[in-house]
């Protein structure tokens, strides 16, 4: 007598089994459409890309050794090597992304391009009277500034210091010059304009030449 009712209650207990598994599915395939089709959905996954990228890269020692190699690099006008010491291409689309109309030819053909300008012409200003010995960084710490997701058509949020100045010896007298412009990504210092930005005219432009150690910054920009 009781097998009858036995058999209908599993029947039942499939069937219900079977349209859970079902909704569920069904559940998880709307919110994947939703992620994809919400505007912002993308960003927001892009913004997260940079886990560290909130703390502030060292100076002293660590700045020092970078800035060393880009001075070797531009003394020997090596634009293979000082490109290692540039701010990422992927780092700038990513920050990019939707703030303005194509990143990577923004990239290519403005921050690049006048990076490997302006390598000539700190090279052709720096080796110009003779042999050249690198003494180290004038930097401000105190103007490093937090620069927050949003400001300066900028998706994600980075740290920026300018005029960190290149201090040299030419023949017993001391020079230096201006990095105009240094951002981080995920703990590194990184040269985002070497020349001054803005500049009168597009051509390779040296950056505050100045007799001694010059005065590092001003702070401010991004």
């Amino acid at each position: 007598m009781n097998r009858p009712r036995a058999v209908a209650t599993n029947v039942v207990a499939r069937v219900f089994s079977v349209t859970l598994v079902a909704l569920v599915a069904l559940v998880a395939l709307v919110a994947l459409v939703v992620a994809v089709e919400t505007p912002g959905a993308i960003a927001a996954t892009t913004s997260r890309i940079p886990t560290a990228q909130s703390n502030e890269p060292p100076f002293g020692r660590s700045l020092d050794q970078r800035m060393s190699s880009l001075f070797h690099d531009i003394v020997t006008d090596s634009l293979p090597l000082a490109s290692r010491l540039f701010f990422p291409e992927s780092a700038y689309v990513a920050m990019k992304m939707g703030r303005i109309p194509a990143p990577s030819a923004d990239y290519r053909d403005r921050l690049a391009a006048f990076f490997r300008l302006d390598l000539g012409a700190y090279h052709d200003l720096i080796v110009a009277h003779g042999p050249v010995s690198f003494l180290g960084v004038n930097a401000a710490a105190g103007d490093a500034q937090w620069i927050r997701p949003g400001w300066c058509e900028n998706s994600i949020g980075y740290w920026h210091v300018p005029g960190v100045r290149l201090v040299y010896r030419q023949r017993n007298v001391v020079h230096s010059v201006a990095v105009a412009s240094l951002i981080s990504w995920r703990g590194v210092w990184y040269v985002v304009h070497l020349g001054p930005n803005p500049r009168p005219r597009n051509i390779g432009t040296v950056d505050s030449p100045a007799l001694g150690r010059g005065v590092a910054g001003p702070a401010g920009g991004c």
